[in-house]
């Protein structure tokens, strides 16, 4: 990997080791969001009680552990970039008593396996932060048996994601913030319609389908959206973080304000939108 790309990579795991704190504690409403898209994720890959499975970019453990459960004789591997991610995963793993799951610290453009050894792998909103996308795709498409499946999320466009930009184009109309670089990691790199199945094709998978897939953000008050953002997403800490207290108010106040416009009964309840890219070696 490149020097640049490889400078982010370790970026990110001090992120994700970062903030696993927060994600330990808003883990119950983000995997109620997220769930619609590890369904569908699930039902792509169909899991057989025999499969041996990668996850990816596993967090705290889902979809990973659902697909465990399914696994009456077969295994899964719950990898990621950031070692607390994985302890809160395992910790989850343990309350549920699953037991069939290992864990590996590892990164996806580097996997420490061989080749054609998972009969599935599944990746829940991993591939838009991924330094090098094709690279990934290309060491899931190594690991994979033939025959093999894959499926994977990523965030739709921006209009259809409300719950992230109502923080986020809050913090751009106030700091005046310069665009990252195209084609940098970021969460709607890849909402273009086709856009992550064309990386698929490109990488040797066939058979690929594309399929839409909305959520709901319940978090029931504009208290706990604005807590939740700011004790989770790390781009939109990292923002607040690099101003003043005055503007952080600002800002605070200036999102409440659009929430609670949207949501005038208080019951703040936001849609999503996601891609689930499948396809098969």
């Amino acid at each position: 990997m490149e020097p640049h790309l490889e400078q982010i990579r370790e970026q990110q795991k001090q992120s994700w080791n970062k903030f696993s704190g927060g994600w330990k504690k808003w883990d119950e409403l983000v995997m109620d969001f997220l769930k619609p898209m590890g369904d569908e994720i699930i039902r792509s890959i169909n899991p057989k009680s025999t499969d041996y499975i990668l996850d990816i970019a596993s967090g705290t453990g889902e979809p990973g552990l659902t697909i465990a459960e399914k696994l009456s004789n077969g295994q899964i591997i719950l990898t990621d970039l950031a070692d607390d991610m994985l302890k809160i995963a395992r910790e989850n793993a343990a309350l549920r008593g699953i037991k069939n799951i290992e864990t590996m610290t590892c990164d996806v453009s580097e996997l420490p396996f061989l080749n054609n050894t998972f009969d599935a792998i599944s990746c829940r909103f991993g591939f838009m932060f991924f330094p090098d996308m094709e690279l990934a795709a290309k060491e899931m498409v190594r690991v994979l048996k033939p025959g093999g499946r894959i499926a994977t999320a990523v965030w739709n466009g921006p209009e259809k994601n409300f719950w992230i930009t109502a923080t986020t184009g809050t913090i751009n109309r106030n700091l005046e913030l310069l665009p990252p670089p195209a084609g940098s990691p970021g969460i709607f790199r890849c909402a273009e319609d086709g856009f992550l199945a064309a990386i698929f094709a490109k990488a040797g998978l066939k058979n690929i389908k594309q399929t839409e897939i909305v959520g709901k953000l319940n978090c029931k008050t504009a208290d706990a959206y604005w807590e939740m953002q700011t004790e989770v997403a790390a781009p939109i800490v990292a923002a607040l973080s690099s101003t003043s207290d005055e503007m952080r108010e600002k800002i605070k106040k200036e999102t409440y304000a659009i929430v609670n416009e949207k949501f005038p009964d208080g019951n703040v309840v936001i849609d999503s939108s996601a891609w689930v890219v499948y396809g098969e070696k």
